[in-house]
């Protein structure tokens, strides 16, 4: 049987994760040029709080991960499951589980690594504007649906995974002959 108070605070991971990933694609370094004269420009950036957010949702989602696979056995340690619907879907849904795990992962990782990133050169004697780079719209967002993702089909990773190892196969109820 399946624990309803692990399921229940891997979703409250999940959901801490999530709203994490939403404020962090909400928050995202904004720069803008600045002029010391006429002839030296460079970059100014605010506060960069979304990298922590960034980082904060990728521990929080790595924490639900771990939690599901230390609880489960990571489907490869423990008593061998017998042949059934639910093994199939164990199998297939612990593979989707570390696909969309490790996407959701990249995403805030690589969005965290990217915002955190200031350029720190300035413009001499020139009318151009220097390249002030910054993160593109929707990395933390991506990261975001993957982690709901990540959510659902771990749990159903867990639930399906729980009814596999508590599956019985039945007994040939047949006529067997015995030899006195």
């Amino acid at each position: 049987m399946a624990s309803v108070l692990l399921l229940l605070l891997v979703f409250v991971f999940d959901l801490i994760a999530f709203g994490l990933a939403v404020a962090a694609e909400q928050r995202r370094t904004t720069w803008q040029v600045s002029r010391e004269s006429r002839d030296l420009s460079y970059c100014v950036y605010d506060k960069d709080i979304a990298t922590g957010l960034g980082v904060g949702s990728f521990l929080m989602l790595l924490a639900s991960q771990l939690l599901i696979m230390v609880a489960s056995r990571c489907l490869c340690c423990g008593r061998p499951l017998t042949p059934s619907g639910s093994r199939s879907w164990a199998i297939f849904l612990f593979i989707t589980t570390w696909v969309f795990f490790f996407i959701a992962e990249v995403c805030l990782l690589a969005g965290s690594v990217r915002n955190a990133y200031h350029t720190k050169y300035r413009v001499y004697f020139g009318n151009t504007s220097p390249s002030c780079r910054s993160l593109r719209k929707g990395v933390f967002g991506a990261g975001a649906a993957f982690i709901v993702l990540t959510g659902i089909v771990s749990e159903l990773y867990y639930v399906t995974l729980s009814r596999a190892k508590d599956f019985e196969p039945r007994r040939d109820p047949g006529i067997r002959m015995s030899s006195l």
